[in-house]
């Protein structure tokens, strides 16, 4: 009953996405095929109406529409230019610096705003024409800032670490947030050396100086944006507040700083950052509602313990299981979006995982760490159309950079699944595993 469900599941799937059908209407659709096999249609509809409600009626999806609106928030509001001009600290006058600080800036900005899109945008529409005008290749620009856009959605705030943390059963979000820091930056900095490669290839060098007033200045600038992290992720560790509060918090912190201290946003301007939020909020509410579906569709058929006993009959071996794993969930990540495969495959691959021993918190770490790398690939990487589109390029010009960024990128990603540490040092620093 199982494998027909499974297959039954993906195959309807599959051909509802080629129809261009939306990916929530093909979730709801294939796991109600499924289920109509061992239940009638009347009680399929009521059970699958019941489930919606339930998926979506939980107080903790009520961060996601306001870090959502945060980081919208802050990437209208002027926010980007002065991240960009701090990161310039830091870069001096190493080969490609104005790429380096573009990656330093991706990491800075998806700290405070939780999207990898918003940086690739806010932050490749600013530098990208700077990096332009000092003699940067525009295809190699683009690559830098899509390959490091993702560093935010590793480096909280980041829904979909919320989502996680539903789908797994309440995985603390405060662990999550805590274990995303050393796997975000070792993305960074793998980023770093590849651009620091390329750079030193083409001769990329930045002539520009900061004096120590200019230095001063620019740092006052950027503590307010910086202090955002602070106060959220902080109050949120501490125990001040839970990550929901933290989310109105981020709200408010960025609509004082954009409204009344860099008066970069006007009141007139908020309808539709409202609505754009709202808009998002929508998509991704209904997802997860649909996707509860999904979830019993596959507890009531014994998909995931048919999956696991079928993947430890493959090998025992620990780092053999892990590989496929990872394989399966890049392959996952080029045609499907971050939350809905969240949502379809933690419940599949998560059980294989603990009976491996692997603490939850490390594997939705390793998880988000490969659907991040799924946004900044084709067909469906929404990260890499944007860093496209606003590097003013085609994407069969930066698919060659790409390769040896996801080369570097694929390196870490196997040290996070293997090596656990990188990922519970932090979380059990502060204990909360």
């Amino acid at each position: 009953m199982a494998w027909n469900a499974l297959w039954t599941i993906l195959g309807v799937m599959l051909v509802f996405l080629a129809l261009g059908v939306p990916i929530s209407y093909s979730i709801g659709i294939s796991s109600l095929a499924a289920i109509l096999a061992t239940v009638s249609a009347d009680a399929a509809v009521v059970t699958a109406a019941q489930r919606i409600f339930v998926g979506m009626s939980r107080f903790s999806l009520t961060a996601i529409p306001f870090f959502i609106l945060a980081g919208n928030i802050m990437n209208k509001g002027g926010i980007a230019i002065r991240l960009i001009n701090f990161a310039k600290l830091f870069t001096g006058r190493i080969p490609g610096a104005l790429a380096h600080t573009n990656a330093v800036a991706n990491m800075l900005f998806g700290a405070i705003s939780g999207s990898g899109t918003a940086a690739a945008s806010a932050m490749g529409s600013i530098i990208g024409p700077i990096e332009e005008e000092e003699g940067y290749d525009r295809d190699f620009s683009a690559a830098a800032n899509i390959a490091t856009a993702p560093t935010g959605l590793l480096i909280p705030p980041s829904n979909v670490m919320i989502t996680f943390s539903l789908v797994s059963g309440g995985t603390s979000v405060a662990a999550l947030f805590m274990a995303g820091y050393i796997p975000g930056i070792l993305w960074g900095l793998a980023c770093m050396l590849v651009i620091f490669f390329f750079a030193k290839k083409r001769g990329y060098r930045s002539t520009k100086r900061y004096s120590a007033s200019e230095k001063v200045k620019v740092f006052f600038q950027a503590i307010p944006c910086l202090l955002m992290i602070i106060i959220v992720i902080g109050g949120i560790i501490s125990g001040i507040f839970t990550a929901t509060e933290g989310s109105v918090v981020a709200v408010v912190y960025s609509l004082i700083l954009s409204l009344f201290f860099y008066r970069s946003i006007k009141l007139t301007e908020l309808p539709k950052i409202f609505l754009d939020s709202a808009e998002m909020t929508g998509i991704i509410i209904f997802l997860i509602g649909v996707s509860s579906i999904m979830s019993w569709v596959m507890a009531f058929t014994g998909i995931p313990s048919a999956v696991s006993e079928a993947m430890l009959s493959i090998s025992n071996n620990r780092y053999v299981i892990l590989f496929i794993i990872n394989i399966l969930l890049l392959v996952i990540g080029t045609f499907m979006d971050m939350t809905p495969a969240c949502l379809i495959f933690t419940p599949i691959f998560l059980p294989i995982c603990q009976k491996l021993g692997m603490n939850t918190v490390h594997f939705g770490i390793m998880m988000i760490f490969n659907l991040c790398i799924g946004t900044i690939t084709p067909p469906v990487g929404t990260t890499l159309f944007v860093g496209v589109k606003v590097g003013k390029t085609k994407i069969e010009n930066v698919i060659k950079p790409l390769l040896l960024y996801f080369t570097a990128i694929f390196i870490v990603l196997l040290l996070v699944s293997y090596v656990p540490i990188l990922s519970l040092w932090l979380p059990g620093l502060l204990g909360y595993v």
